[in-house]
Parts: C-alpha cells; structure tokens; sequence
C-alpha cells in the first residue's frame, strides 16, 4: 500500500473509531495536528487511537511517550504505519 492510500485508508478508521460520523476523510488535513482546536480530540480518543493502531495494523504502543510521538498528525502516523506495520 503506497503512503497516500494509507492516508484515505487510516482517516477512515480515525473517523469509525472515534465516532465522528459528522466528518469525512477530506476533513482532516495530512499535517493538522489531531489534538489541536480543529479535531478536539482528548486523552480517551488517543487511547482509541492506540487501539486503532494494534487492531488494524498491529502496532502496540506501551509507551505514552512513544505515543505522544506517532498521534502528531496524519502524515506522522502514516509514516509510522509504513515503517512498523506487520500487516501492511
């Protein structure tokens, strides 16, 4: 899977999984940072987050400072996915 379509493919699951159902993926920017006033996520969304990640491409995250590192943005996260993925 090429960078791009992981991008359409994870805004996707950030939208099931966090239940905004009022969003689409063209909403959310590659570089909007997901914690600022765009989004409005908070600390239970980071951690549905950190689930997103182990059950759709088995990344787990046991470090909160590991994770305040991937959840940046889009783009971060996707890179992160792409480097450590072992379904992808």
């Amino acid at each position: 899977m090429d960078k791009e379509a992981l991008k359409v493919e994870l805004k996707e699951k950030i939208i099931k999984y966090l239940n905004l159902m009022d969003m689409k993926p063209e909403d959310i920017k590659d570089d909007e940072p997901l914690f600022g006033p765009e989004l409005g996520l908070d600390s239970i969304d980071s951690i549905e987050l950190v689930v997103l990640l182990e059950r759709e491409y088995g990344i787990k995250i046991n470090n909160p400072t590991e994770g305040r590192k991937i959840l940046v943005d889009v783009n971060v996260m996707a890179d992160y996915i792409l480097e450590n993925s072992p379904k992808i």
